[in-house]
């Protein structure tokens, strides 16, 4: 069998009439009204009375901050927006852990933008609100991104203080990240819009250069209540760090400014100073729409997660048209893998098929294939993995589609060394060099969710579609797991559960594995960088690989490493 197909279009057209289409589409619409309705919450950040306040002082909001800074051209991508969601509730929440992130362009130049959002506990900074700023520098990192923080925080929130300060991913680790950023040459621009106190005193200082807006910027390592109760000084806010004081006295600040409008001005300009970046050289060519309407695949996905679809045509309403090369097509046939483009840039997929496996091009199905969809095989593993290092050898970036219920088990798996063969496919993906992006449409359950580069293995960018689900299992086995565990414990002290009890123990159960296994869920702690619409699948990419193609510095894939 040859290794390569030629180029083609994959996926089929679909009657929009179709009675099982418009049922699945109907029920994703629905999804995406919840989806809809919860970014809406979220972007009223503390509500509307506190925005009203901060418009009251002359002061911007943090989307309206970011919106004035970017190109009128760019679209702001922002990352994390349901970090936090349903947590802190006994504080009265913290919606988007009170900080706005995410990419875009600033004079014509990619960048990291970082804002506080202070109308939400005037700022403050939670556990995940330092978790989700270290993601922001990450990103920087890696990228060679540079990072604009737009500052407006009254610091740690101290109730939670035991939770942020003193741990290696913690408040201080920011600190650290900013020297480690300049460093290596990555410009940090910071603006102080807004209260800056205590350790948050050091982001913008510790950054290449600091502009502060005169009248409602100001910073300093403790407040006027502190030095009081520490010193014994009476001091107002002005005279002890506003902005005359850190642009003309202290010599702090770079930037005296006097509105937000200004400020984001001169960021701009700062930015438009910049040398060109560099390159990694991933291939582009002109893009080129998908053969279908993306729209489609919210007819295409399934209600429930044990229902098959095909892969492909979900595939040909991301993918350029006529751009798919099928790496080993008749081979392990539970993962797809393949060269394509993705709004012109060059990527090699790896997706989960869920289809039911049937004879294709001559090639007959296994038997247990013909049931297995979402499961990975021996071949399969051993495919993905090889077909990983040839993309590192060309240095292809990665894009993994996650559909995933996990390794087959069974006898016949254990003895034909299905350990060893998804060991493989780990160890590649673990080892590759180039950069990956995951997007989590269904299913992602136990190790499978780490043989397709779930969050512990790097992915440059990780989202899911509102149907996704994460956990180490699906709510109905471990539901049932667990329920033989409890009447097994019960059995031994002479107890039994009556089917009644029985029939509730498994609904508490199934509820809470749900309702942890929710995308939502996983994007309040970050397991996942965004949960986006499936058809914004392709601009998220896109940018992902936008971003990535800054950075240059592409290490060496050994595939020695490999066990083979």
């Amino acid at each position: 069998m040859p290794e390569f197909e030629e180029s083609r279009t994959v996926g089929e057209s679909i009657d929009p009439k179709d009675d099982r289409f418009k049922k699945r589409s109907d029920a994703y619409d629905r999804l995406l009204v919840t989806y809809d309705e919860k970014r809406k919450l979220i972007f009223k950040g503390g509500g509307e009375k506190r925005q009203k306040r901060e418009h009251e002082r002359g002061k911007m909001l943090p989307r309206e901050r970011i919106a004035a800074l970017l190109d009128s051209d760019s679209e702001f991508q922002e990352i994390g927006t349901f970090v936090a969601e349903g947590m802190y509730e006994e504080e009265g929440g913290c919606p988007a852990a009170g900080t706005v992130m995410g990419t875009g362009h600033v004079s014509g130049r990619l960048c990291m933008i970082v804002a506080n959002d202070a109308t939400v506990k005037a700022g403050a900074w939670f556990p995940l609100t330092a978790k989700k700023n270290l993601r922001a520098q990450e990103i920087a990192l890696e990228n060679r991104l540079p990072i604009i923080y737009l500052v407006d925080s009254a610091g740690v929130f101290l109730p939670r203080q035991d939770e942020i300060f003193p741990d290696r991913d913690h408040f201080g680790r920011i600190f650290r990240n900013n020297a480690v950023l300049s460093a290596r040459g990555i410009p940090q621009i910071a603006a102080i819009m807004g209260s800056c106190v205590a350790g948050g005193a050091y982001l913008p200082i510790m950054s290449d250069e600091a502009l502060i807006v005169d009248g409602t910027g100001s910073v300093f390592l403790a407040g006027p209540f502190l030095v009081k109760a520490a010193v014994g000084e009476d001091v107002d806010k002005e005279t002890l760090g506003g902005a005359s004081t850190h642009s003309e006295i202290s010599g702090v600040t770079d930037y005296k400014v006097p509105d937000d409008a200004t400020c984001l001005s001169t960021i701009r300009d700062l930015v438009a100073r910049m040398a060109s970046a560099d390159s990694a050289g991933f291939n582009r060519v002109d893009s080129v729409s998908p053969a279908f309407d993306s729209g489609e695949i919210r007819g295409i996905m399934p209600e429930s997660g044990s229902e098959p679809y095909d892969m492909f045509n979900v595939l040909g309403r991301i993918i350029d048209e006529a751009s798919w090369t099928e790496y080993k097509a008749g081979y392990g046939r539970t993962l797809l893998t393949g060269y394509a483009r993705i709004d012109g840039w060059s990527v090699g997929i790896v997706a989960n098929q869920r289809e039911v496996v049937k004879a294709r091009a001559g090639v007959k199905a296994r038997t247990d294939e013909l049931q297995a969809g979402g499961v990975i095989y021996s071949d399969s593993a051993n495919k993905a993995a090889r077909f990983i290092m040839n993309c590192n050898q060309k240095r292809i970036p990665l894009v993994f589609i996650q559909d995933v219920s996990g390794f087959m088990v069974g006898s016949r798996a254990e003895h034909g060394g299905i350990i060893k063969d998804g060991a493989k496919l780990v160890s590649a993906v673990a080892n590759s060099v180039v950069p990956k992006f995951t997007v989590i449409v269904g299913n992602s359950y136990g190790a499978g969710n780490y043989a397709m580069c779930g969050r512990a293995y790097d992915p440059r960018l990780i989202c899911a579609w509102p149907t996704a689900r994460i956990a180490v299992m699906g709510g109905a086995q471990a539901a049932k797991t667990l329920l033989q565990i409890k009447k097994a414990t019960l059995e031994r002290s002479g107890g039994k559960l009556t089917e009644a009890e029985e029939a509730t123990l498994l609904e508490k159960i199934q509820a809470r594995y749900d309702r942890q296994s929710s995308p939502y869920y996983a994007a309040a702690r970050m397991w996942v960088d965004e949960v986006i619409a499936p058809d914004h699948t392709r601009s998220w990419i896109s940018r992902g690989l936008e971003v990535a193609d800054l950075n240059p510095e592409i290490a060496v894939f050994n595939p020695g490493i490999i066990q083979t």
